[in-house]
C-alpha cells in the first residue's frame, strides 16, 4: 500500500495537469506567446493545433494519475513532457511551476518503479508500465 503522502502528490499533480488542460482548451491562444520561436518553426503544423494536442496529452496524464491507474507511465509522461514544456518555453515567469510540477512527476515514478526491478525485453517494460 502506498503512503498518504504518494496519494496527495498524485491527486494533486493530476489536478494541476486537468487544470492546464482545461485552461489550454478554453484560450489557446493565450498560451501561444509562451513558446519560443524557434520551437514553433518546428511544428509540423499550428501552434494553436500542438497546444490542443498538448491538452488532450496534460488530460490523459491527470486523468489516470486521478484515477490511479497507469501512474508510473503517466508521472513517466509526465515527466517528459514537462522537460520539453522547459527547453520549448524556456525560463520565463512559469518556470517554478514547470519545474515543481517537474519535481512531482519524477517522485511519482521513483515511487512507482518497483524496486530492483529490471526488465529484460520490451514486453517486461511495457507490461510494467500499463500496470
Amino acid at each position: 500500500m502506498k503512503s498518504y503522502s504518494f496519494h496527495i502528490l498524485r491527486v494533486g499533480t493530476a489536478i494541476t495537469f486537468l487544470w492546464i488542460a482545461v485552461l489550454i482548451i478554453r484560450n489557446p491562444e493565450a498560451w501561444m506567446g509562451l513558446v519560443q520561436p524557434w520551437a514553433e518553426k518546428l511544428l509540423p503544423f499550428n501552434l494553436e493545433q500542438a497546444l490542443i494536442e498538448t491538452a488532450i496529452l496534460d488530460f490523459l496524464i491527470g486523468f489516470f494519475l486521478l484515477i490511479d491507474r497507469f501512474v508510473l507511465a503517466a508521472s513517466l509522461f509526465g515527466s517528459i513532457h514537462i522537460v520539453i514544456v522547459l527547453i520549448v518555453v524556456g525560463i520565463d515567469v512559469i518556470t517554478v511551476r514547470d519545474i515543481a510540477i517537474l519535481s512531482g512527476t519524477l517522485a511519482l515514478v521513483a515511487e512507482s518503479y518497483p524496486s530492483g526491478f529490471r526488465p529484460k525485453t520490451f514486453k517486461e517494460l511495457i507490461s510494467l508500465l500499463l500496470k
